[in-house]
């Protein structure tokens, strides 16, 4: 009982692929000037060194004869709400539309002190996209702030009860983990890490990257929902003593939460941050002494070891050699995917105990634990003398085919039963017997949100025994089940 996949978004999403001519820069630009919420993001191939930065396509900027120092962002999300509620989504193909008529809409956009922008670790995104432009368009050119900017990571700790005047912890979590937590929606990176260069751009693409714009209007009403809970009535004015008369909060007919002008004033000018950037974020950095450490730490790597890529078993649990005969895995920092698709299918895999464990942490933790290391780092392969038979190098890049990589190397067993039969967030396992939704929503207060739109269901509610996250079959989990039974061979 996985959460369910992320659906495509509940409206159009508008693919931004040519010039003024074509209807959808215009429609992007008159939604970009009426926006009072906008989310943001974007997409980039990491530039190998040396690399030449992708050309353009028919009508786009020329190509440059040298690339720039950062990844060339190819691909820009906005999500826009207007006053009247309306949303639009917009994918927009920086390779393909010319950039300088995005260049002057976008800066006013990001210093417009009236529109609330949202987004998850925007700074470097706005490196990146203050680089790609200036590259194409000259110097002056850039993008350098950005104001009236609310990052999602704050909210999150926000609706997760934070003391705003603490600081936030080191450690943030990921948008497809705050999403799955704040709204019940599994966000699929197996395209985060494609050729985001290539054209034309996939359907699956653009949906991915329309997605990930569009969840953050959703996070942002609930952060709205819960700020006008607890502020029953704000003044338009931060010293005015008098409070305003409460006012309605309006729908549009889609069915999400938008704000009147003053309240959404209020959230700004309480709420909101800015985006400021130094000289020193347009250098690229890089440590020579990083370097040549990294590569005095390879040269010894490759003298001392053979690195054998290829699994040699058998495996700790193997009953031959005293296991109880359950695989069990561990899945570093690099593949924490891959841990909750083997948990979808009933497989135990937990993920370090620390967020930056040291090679040793990790081969302690695995063989205290009796587990598999699975790793894209192919020098933890040098410890296999350390922990014989207990680190595999996992070749696939996606997780799907990790995830058939992994149960074809280890010939392990998937039942249909199985499925969705562990927490995807912990590892755990879930209780004997299904809550009601009055034991569910006592269960979930102060810690989860159930959506209302759950209430007239007949539907069992699941929870984990260790971190007590509650799970429900939702619209996609039959979808989610057959994905994994195709995956996983099961009644072929």
């Amino acid at each position: 009982m996985d959460p369910a996949p992320a659906p495509p978004p509940p409206f159009a999403v508008h693919l931004v692929s040519g010039g003024s001519s074509s209807p959808e820069l215009p429609l992007l630009l008159q939604s970009l000037a009426a926006a009072r919420v906008v989310a943001l993001d974007a997409e980039w191939k990491p530039r190998r060194r040396g690399a030449s930065a992708p050309g353009p396509v028919d009508g786009a900027s020329p190509a440059l004869p040298n690339p720039p120092l950062f990844p060339t962002v190819t691909v820009l999300q906005l999500a826009c709400r207007g006053e009247e509620g309306c949303s639009e989504v917009f994918v927009v193909d920086l390779l393909a539309v010319p950039l300088a008529d995005l260049w002057a809409p976008l800066r006013q956009l990001f210093e417009r002190p009236d529109a609330l922008k949202l987004g998850f670790r925007f700074k470097q995104d706005l490196v990146y996209l203050s680089a790609t432009f200036t590259a194409a368009l000259g110097s002056d050119s850039r993008f350098d702030r950005v104001e009236a900017f609310l990052d999602v990571t704050n909210v999150y700790y926000y609706l997760m009860g934070h003391d705003r005047q603490k600081r936030l912890p080191k450690e943030t979590k990921s948008l497809a983990t705050i999403c799955e937590e704040l709204l019940n929606v599994s966000l699929s990176k197996e395209l985060q890490c494609s050729d985001w260069s290539c054209r034309p751009l996939s359907e699956g693409q653009i949906q991915y990257a329309a997605s990930d714009a569009y969840y953050l209007l959703d996070i942002f009403d609930l952060f709205h929902q819960k700020v006008r809970t607890e502020e029953k009535c704000v003044s338009t004015m931060e010293t005015s003593d008098q409070h305003c008369p409460q006012r309605a909060i309006e729908c549009s007919s889609s069915g999400y939460v938008i704000c009147s002008d003053d309240y959404l004033t209020s959230i700004i000018t309480k709420y909101s941050d800015r985006i400021l950037l130094a000289e020193s974020d347009t250098k690229a950095r890089s440590s020579r002494r990083k370097q040549k450490q990294k590569l005095s730490t390879d040269a010894k790597c490759k003298e001392k070891f053979d690195c054998n890529t290829e699994w040699q078993g058998p495996p700790p649990w193997d009953p031959s050699v005293g296991g109880d005969g359950y695989p069990k895995f561990l899945c570093d920092v690099m593949i924490e995917g891959l841990a909750k698709h083997l948990r979808c299918v009933g497989i135990d895999a937990a993920t370090p105990s620390c967020k930056k464990p040291q090679p040793r942490e990790l081969l302690n933790q695995a063989y205290k634990e009796g587990r598999i290391l699975l790793t894209r780092d192919i020098k933890l392969l040098k410890y296999q003398y350390l922990a014989t038979n207990q680190v595999y190098k996992v070749k696939g890049l996606l997780k799907h085919d990790q995830l058939a990589e992994v149960i074809d190397t280890f010939q392990l067993k998937i039942s249909e039963d199985r499925l969705m039969s562990r927490c995807t967030k912990c590892n755990g396992s879930f209780i004997q017997k299904p809550l009601t939704l009055e034991e569910a929503m006592e269960a979930s207060k102060g810690f989860q949100v159930i959506p209302s739109c759950l209430f007239n269901r007949n539907l069992e509610f699941w929870k984990c025994t260790d971190c007590n996250q509650l799970y429900w079959e939702g619209t996609q989990y039959h979808n989610a089940v057959q994905k994994f039974m195709s995956v996983c061979n099961i009644g072929e």
